[in-house]
């Protein structure tokens, strides 16, 4: 109350001027003038990420450009060096931050919070937004191993793989000058605790040091370490003092550290110290920037090994990765590549889906609706029920009182999302809604017809839901189609569960709001296709067409509005891929100012709908931009190829990338179900392919497609239809005759386009 009274602006703008800054409440008035007016200018919750983020940025100034004798993660190495063609100049810039390497890959066990995340050198952070573990080698000769100055060619080579298996492993392979190195970073279970383990091998052709150092520092930038003590026996660190049996942290060796240095920051980095004859076993820094280096004896021609373990935090998990993946859907393709990147996403949504759904390991780790649906709908349709089911839980927890779903104040679209991923687990396990679902569904749907724009006026936007920020990466805050064909969606979604309840009155009710919905909707686009002359749906009514459109792709994919030539989508997918696409790949200037994996996906998957063959050129670019660990970050940067937004493993690509493939093999169009539609002819050759089982609103189904001769296929399905009841099957393989058939029948044989039979 007692803020509602005083005179804040006026005591604010007197401070600014006095002190001569520029008037703040004059400049944010001038920024708002920019976006179209809304209840919530940017939603609370990004504006304290931002924060925290260019907090890290501004100590990142502080450091880093002073210190450049320091040995930096590889985004510093890279983006600070003016010939690397990552460089990005500094100038005016306020916070440095990692604009051009934002690739890391999570490691850890199903079901278990901690995930641990691996740079593209193999710089380890251990703990979220902690310090790090790096390795070296050094010879007595003067020579020195440093990943993250390693680049290829005639110096030296690096090279990164994620090892499936019973567990999820990065490997990092480097070598220079005949000094070579490869680190293991894994999450393993032993006695009652997790423990993440980095193995390090080394080798070298004279004799030398294994160096394991602490590094105040992680793929973010600075990361503050003020005290570490070596222990008595030589085999355990324990930082900020940690010890083995608290819940400190501790890094263990299996065996005592030959030589041991630290470095205040004051004195640099303990690299500059690596051969004082001086060996200090404890070190503090008021500063924060410790840097601690074990060194190990090295012998000529022999490996060396040291394992280092990390205790993690929290209960260990009860659930292996043999367990969580049992009975997923299978991928069964000759293409290596392809193949790789459906197992590796497999895993990357079962690791992100323990307490809460992720869309990343470390930036983006916290929830959203918005990736949460689409994840979600990637894990129902790779079979992980249960999983989804979990998740779905969580969703009324999360609705206000007044039936908003809440992740961000000011977005729009959450509830279209909520509604419509319960409705996808209910049809595609053919279960009614439980009870708490229903009364969170119901509330949730009466939002979206509450929170519409009331009055059939001419403007644009009449009976749409108000402006507000929706997706960041679409723009300022506007009237989104987004957030609109989302809401439809939803009250649709509501509508049928209402229906399979045998809830009449409510049926009812949520289908007038859903027609006076869709016919403000057709209002507006007609309006605007006027306005711009063709059928392309701009990212909101008063916009011209931009990169924000590809927002609007939501109305083919994935929430099937409009049939699947529908012009408009198409039309859109033709600008966005005429003048949005760099390299290939869908560009979205907006925010993210990188190429985006899971928006050109989505382009992809209106193209696969509508019949045009080039969902696959954008399959395979996209394939072609995962990292080396079969991961993709949000937004990649055009040039260095490495990640210049977001998370560096975003787990909403994943979920793309499993959506995809899946769709190429079998999706729904209404009460249809097609079949192979995206399956290429490369793929067709001595072996069959095939996914299964795949859960569909229809029933679970696996399909094969064969060879048989030169010029005919057999397409054979077994599935678990719901009720018994087969639909129709039409198979759409590309290059082959079209064929519909009742799903009963389990088999057709299809011949080549032109082909006589």
């Amino acid at each position: 109350m007692l803020w509602k009274w005083l005179p804040w602006q006026y005591m604010v703008r007197r401070a600014a001027r006095a002190h001569g800054f520029i008037d703040p409440m004059a400049l944010l008035a001038r920024l708002q003038g920019f976006a179209q007016p809304s209840e919530v200018a940017e939603p609370i919750e990004l504006l304290r990420a931002g924060v925290v983020f260019h907090a890290r940025g501004l100590i990142n100034s502080r450091v880093i450009q002073h210190n450049r004798d320091w040995v930096w993660p590889y985004w510093v190495e890279r983006q600070f060096d003016p010939k690397d063609i990552s460089f990005v100049p500094r100038a005016f810039s306020i916070t440095h931050v990692n604009l051009s390497q934002r690739n890391w890959t999570a490691v850890g066990m199903p079901d278990n919070n901690e995930l641990p995340i691996v740079d593209a050198r193999g710089l380890l952070t251990p703990f979220f937004d902690g310090w790090s573990l790096d390795a070296w080698v050094m010879s007595d000769d003067g020579r020195i191993l440093l990943p993250s100055r390693v680049s290829h060619g005639d110096k030296g080579h690096a090279d990164q793989s994620l090892e499936l298996g019973d567990g999820l492993a990065v490997v990092t392979r480097t070598n220079q000058e005949r000094l070579s190195l490869i680190t293991r970073a894994e999450v393993a279970q032993e006695g009652g605790r997790q423990i993440c383990r980095q193995t390090v091998t080394a080798e070298a052709d004279a004799e030398g040091w294994v160096i394991v150092t602490l590094r105040p520092y992680n793929p973010e930038g600075v990361s503050l370490v003020q005290k570490v003590r070596l222990s008595g026996d030589r085999r355990s660190w324990s930082v900020e003092g940690g010890t083995p049996e608290t819940s400190g942290k501790t890094v263990v060796f299996d065996q005592p550290a030959d030589r041991h240095h630290v470095s205040p920051y004051g004195n640099g980095d303990v690299y500059i110290h690596l051969n004082d004859l001086s060996d200090e076993t404890a070190g503090e820094c008021d500063v924060g920037m410790l840097t601690v280096a074990a060194l190990f004896r090295l012998q000529p021609g022999a490996p060396k090994k040291v394992v280092v373990d990390i205790p993690l935090e929290g209960s260990p998990s009860s659930v292996s990765w043999s367990k969580a993946l049992e009975g997923h859907c299978r991928l069964t393709v000759p293409d290596v590549r392809f193949q790789r990147l459906y197992d590796t996403a497999i895993r990357s949504l079962v690791l992100h889906s323990s307490e809460d759904i992720y869309p990343g390991p470390y930036t983006y780790k916290r929830f959203w609706f918005r990736d949460a649906a689409f994840i979600i709908h990637a894990l129902l349709c790779a079979g992980l029920t249960d999983r989804a089911e979990r998740s779905l839980d969580r969703f009324p927890s999360r609705q206000k009182a007044n039936g908003y779903y809440h992740s961000q104040d000011g977005e729009w679209d959450s509830n279209g999302e909520a509604i419509w991923i319960l409705e996808r687990f209910c049809r595609m396990t053919n279960r009614k809604p439980k009870s708490e679902w229903w009364e969170s569904i119901k509330k949730g749907a009466r939002w979206i017809g509450g929170k519409r724009l009331k009055g059939g006026g001419d403007e644009l936007h009449a009976g749409l839901l108000p402006a507000g920020f929706s997706a960041e990466h679409l723009g300022p805050n506007d009237y989104y189609y987004w957030d609109d064909f989302w809401g439809l969606a939803g009250l649709q979604a509501a509508m049928r569960m209402a229906a399979s309840l045998g809830d009449s009155a409510t049926r009812a009710e949520f289908s007038c709001e859903a027609g006076a919905f869709a016919q403000a909707i057709d209002r507006s686009l007609e309006k605007v296709r006027q306005r711009l002359k063709r059928p392309a749906l701009p990212a909101a009514p008063g916009r011209r067409l931009d990169a924000g459109a590809v927002g609007s792709l939501v109305l083919s994919y994935p929430l099937a509005l409009c049939p699947p030539r529908d012009e408009r989508a198409l039309d859109t997918a033709e600008y966005l891929m005429d003048a949005c696409f760099v390299d290939g790949a869908f560009f979205q200037d907006m925010i993210h100012s990188g190429l985006n994996a899971y928006l050109t996906l989505h382009v992809a998957q209106v193209l696969l709908r509508g019949g045009d063959p080039r969902y696959w050129d954008l399959m395979r670019i996209v394939a072609n931009l995962a990292s080396p660990t079969g991961q993709w970050p949000e937004a990649i940067h055009p040039h260095s190829g490495g990640g210049c937004m977001g998370d560096g493993q975003h787990i909403w690509a994943a979920a793309e990338w499993v959506l995809m493939v899946r769709n190429c093999f079998l999706r729904e169009e209404e009460d249809m179900l097609v079949l192979c539609s995206g399956v290429p002819q490369e793929w067709l050759g001595e072996r069959p392919v095939s996914l299964g089982p795949a859960p569909t609103t229809f029933g679970t189904v696996t399909v094969t497609a064969a060879m048989r001769n030169a010029d005919e296929v057999e397409v054979t399905w077994q599935a678990d239809w719901h009720d018994g009841k087969a639909p129709p099957v039409q198979v759409r393989l590309p290059g082959y005759d079209p064929v519909e058939i009742g799903g009963e029948a389990g088999s057709v044989i299809i011949g080549r386009v032109g082909v006589a039979s």
